[in-house]
């Protein structure tokens, strides 16, 4: 892929690495091969790989649920929380729709679901907005994005946590834009739940992600699809069963075997490269790309403040960002057009001379978009 491209839209669909392809390779050879005969080396794969999702986070294997993607982690909570007419859920007019949308699909329950509007041009949702709107009247859950879709802001989830249970709200992650790329700890943070699809910072196939349930909230939630795989008596007689005591309890049946096996070759690759050295690599990509971009007088939407900046850079270029992404896609250029920007979204393999082809390339398709 890196022959043919520059590729910075990784805040979008990912390539796959070489190591994730030849394990899809060797998956689907041994399925045409062998069948079923190596259905206990999947069940045994599932397990593996779920104790490395769960390194990747920070938590323990028993709070990792295999999911399909964000939205369906999103839905585990939103579908299986007791509600009461009346209840209060709490979002960003900026998030990407997988944050809201499970949640407004329950208002023929009652639950009222209110957007908070982002400061600025940033699209960032401060924890100071929050936490006023929380010590106003009751909220029952803040759902948010760990890293806005669009223009890169990140929150600090362990203040937003905190300021969350102050107030008696859950606190529920949608993660997809920094889980692969960001140093995670949801245990440490004392969030309460959280999802993420493969497919982005994670390097791996779509439809495979994971969702992480804390422990004490683990009894609260209802599962709604009840499988073989979510209780320990799948075979017994009778009607009567035992939910499993894990997160596996909200699987809802068998796991993709091909889709495991990539996601554990892409998380293994970046957990052996360091979450942190990909992390500070990627932030100075983007600090590259302030630069240039700001030296060819383009505006930057992002915020990158210490404690806000992330993978994401989010450029001003003018009305036609959707034209210039295509422009730059037919000279080999791949970032994306998002909430009125170019989205950029170097990965820990990107290069200085990457960031600064882009910006070249910019300035010589589009006018500076900084006063003179």
């Amino acid at each position: 892929m890196v022959e043919r491209y520059v590729y910075l839209n990784h805040a979008g669909v990912s390539p796959l690495p070489r190591c994730t392809v030849d394990a899809l390779s060797i998956r689907a050879s041994e399925l045409s091969l062998h069948g079923a005969m190596r259905a206990r080396f999947h069940l045994d794969l599932r397990e593996e790989v779920r104790a490395v999702a769960a390194r990747l986070v920070g938590a323990s294997p028993e709070d990792i649920a295999f999911v399909k993607n964000t939205t369906e982690g999103i839905a585990i909570v939103a579908n299986g929380l007791d509600w009461s007419p009346g209840d209060v859920v709490l979002v960003s007019e900026a998030e990407f729709p997988s944050a809201s949308l499970p949640w407004i699909g329950l208002r023929h329950r009652g639950v009222q679901v209110e957007q908070l509007a982002p400061a600025g041009g940033t699209h960032a949702l401060t924890i100071d907005a929050i936490e006023e709107r929380l010590a106003a009247s009751p909220v029952r859950l803040v759902c948010v994005s760990w890293i806005q879709y669009g223009r890169g802001w990140r929150v600090d989830l362990a203040d937003l946590a905190a300021a969350c249970h102050r107030h008696g709200a859950l606190l529920c992650v949608d993660a997809i834009q920094g889980l692969g790329l960001v140093p995670c700890d949801l245990v440490g943070w004392d969030v309460d739940f959280a999802a993420a699809d493969g497919h982005k910072w994670l390097l791996a196939p779509e439809g495979l992600g994971v969702a992480y349930i804390a422990r004490r909230h683990r009894d609260r939630i209802r599962p709604t699809q009840l499988s073989w795989s979510s209780v320990e008596d799948a075979y017994g007689d009778g009607l009567d069963f035992h939910l499993l005591s894990s997160a596996r309890r909200f699987e809802g049946g068998a796991v993709g075997g091909l889709a495991l096996d990539g996601l554990r070759a892409s998380m293994n690759l970046l957990l052996d490269a360091g979450i942190e050295r990909i992390w500070g690599h990627v932030d100075e990509l983007c600090a590259r790309a302030v630069r240039r971009f700001e030296a060819e007088g383009f505006r930057v939407f992002s915020d990158r403040s210490a404690g806000a900046r992330s993978g994401i850079v989010s450029v001003d270029v003018g009305a036609d960002a959707d034209g210039l992404s295509i422009e730059l896609a037919s000279a080999g250029i791949v970032a994306s057009a998002r909430c009125g920007g170019l989205r950029v979204s170097p990965h820990g393999y990107n290069t200085g001379s990457e960031i600064d082809l882009l910006a070249t390339e910019v300035a010589r398709r589009r006018a500076p978009t900084l006063a003179p």
